[in-house]
């Protein structure tokens, strides 16, 4: 009979939880770094605290046993559902993200999901061409003649390809593997589940991927346009990745779904930002990598965000999942900031803090340099349309100021572009 599964709870913040922890145990957590911060607690026990993950997994021990860890994050999980999906061109996410009924992270993804599915399939399933080469005992499509004159003996069948309109297509290949997965999450409502088994039979002829395999590729065009919103949401419960984000690959001793706290809010201020800042005539270019800090071009920097108007160069922001420190940023967070601000020529910069409670800005003049460092908290604990709110009057203070001269093709002497 198998032992009962150790069932830990961490919150993102706060001073964690201590336990007794076996040696398998501490062996299955140790097993996949940075689920956790694991430190030694009085009486041989172990404390637990947040690592800005969030999500659940299921570890295996050496002998078995099961370790289920919830990682609880810091926001409220419809306000993290809302960064996780936030898309311009999709604001009909938006309604289904505030219908989703539970408060868990894994039920509630799985519940937009079906949401998200079902309008997605009410104007039927999409169908494909796909190149298919087969023996037939008749000609369909063309011959494939080399293949042919290399028969020896009877000329059927025959060497064919033809392009067949099919389900079978990597957009429904990957909602099918996403429906199937999460059917089989843990602690899932019936009702969910039972509605994720009714719309995965609703793609009736499609291959379901075994596990493990590679997700295929899609490309959006006007054809699969609809099922964008709900190829995004099913990438993201497909990506094992994000257990160890390294190599790509999920470890053989964990199940389950976590996501990476920092890069989440640095997608959803991206995308949110080049959403505002277009409407400014400003491009927001992310992580670009042509950045020297040196005239040698050896000390490669790669900012978060660097704004350009009309081929110029306006400011730069660092986003930081982190409260806003008081009175002052943390020295690195200055320095980095102040290396994006060298290299790039501007006498301003940004830092982004993602905060759980009011909106606020501190400035910070540097001395013996004409450079200030702006230190900005944004609320994400608010609703959907007043964070978005925020994020636009963020956008007019990034560019408040006249631009200096520096044009975007600008680079450090002796830097080459990749």
């Amino acid at each position: 009979m198998s032992a009962e599964p150790l069932r830990l709870t961490v919150d993102e913040t706060g001073p964690g939880i201590v336990r007794e922890l076996t040696g398998d145990q501490l062996a299955a957590l140790l097993g996949v770094p940075g689920l956790v911060r694991l430190s030694p607690a009085a009486g041989g026990r172990w404390r637990l605290a947040g690592n800005q993950k969030a999500g659940l997994v299921r570890l295996r021990t050496p002998s078995g046993a099961t370790v289920q860890l919830r990682l609880r994050p810091k926001l409220p999980v419809r306000n993290l559902l809302f960064l996780l999906c936030h898309s311009p061109t999709d604001p009909w996410l938006h309604e289904a993200v505030e219908a989703a009924e539970a408060d868990d992270l894994l039920p509630a993804l799985a519940d937009l999901l079906a949401r998200v599915t079902r309008r997605t399939l009410d104007s039927g399933v999409l169908h494909g061409y796909r190149t298919v080469e087969e023996e037939l005992p008749l000609i369909r499509g063309r011959i494939r003649t080399a293949d042919q004159l290399r028969r020896v003996g009877l000329p059927l069948p025959v060497a064919v390809r033809y392009d067949d309109h099919t389900p079978d297509i990597a957009e429904n290949r990957i909602l099918l593997a996403a429906l199937h997965r999460a059917a089989r999450l843990p602690e899932l409502p019936p009702r969910t589940g039972l509605a994720l088994r009714h719309l995965a039979h609703h793609l009736d002829g499609v291959h379901l991927l075994p596990p493990g395999a590679p997700l295929p590729r899609w490309t959006p065009n006007r054809l699969n346009s609809r099922y964008t919103p709900a190829l995004r949401l099913a990438e993201l419960l497909l990506a094992d990745r994000s257990l160890n984000p390294d190599d790509g690959q999920l470890p053989t001793n964990a199940d389950g779904f976590v996501l990476d706290m920092p890069a989440v809010f640095e997608r959803f201020l991206t995308a949110a930002l080049t959403t505002a800042l277009a409407r400014r005539g400003v491009r927001c270019a992310a992580q670009e990598q042509h950045h020297r800090l040196d005239r040698a071009g050896q000390v490669r920097l790669r900012p978060d965000l660097v704004l350009y108007r009309a081929g110029r160069t306006v400011s730069v922001v660092d986003a930081k999942y982190a409260a806003r420190h008081s009175p002052a940023p943390p020295t690195e967070h200055l320095y980095q900031l102040l290396g994006y601000c060298v290299a790039l020529g501007l006498p301003r910069g940004h830092l982004v803090y993602a905060a759980t409670s009011r909106d606020g800005s501190t400035e910070h003049a540097i001395r013996r340099m004409d450079i200030t460092v702006t230190a900005h908290a944004l609320d994400l604990g608010r609703p959907p349309a007043q964070l978005l709110t925020a994020i636009s009057d963020l956008a007019d203070r990034l560019t408040a100021l006249p631009a200096p001269d520096v044009a975007e093709a600008d680079v450090p002497p002796g830097a080459t572009r990749e």
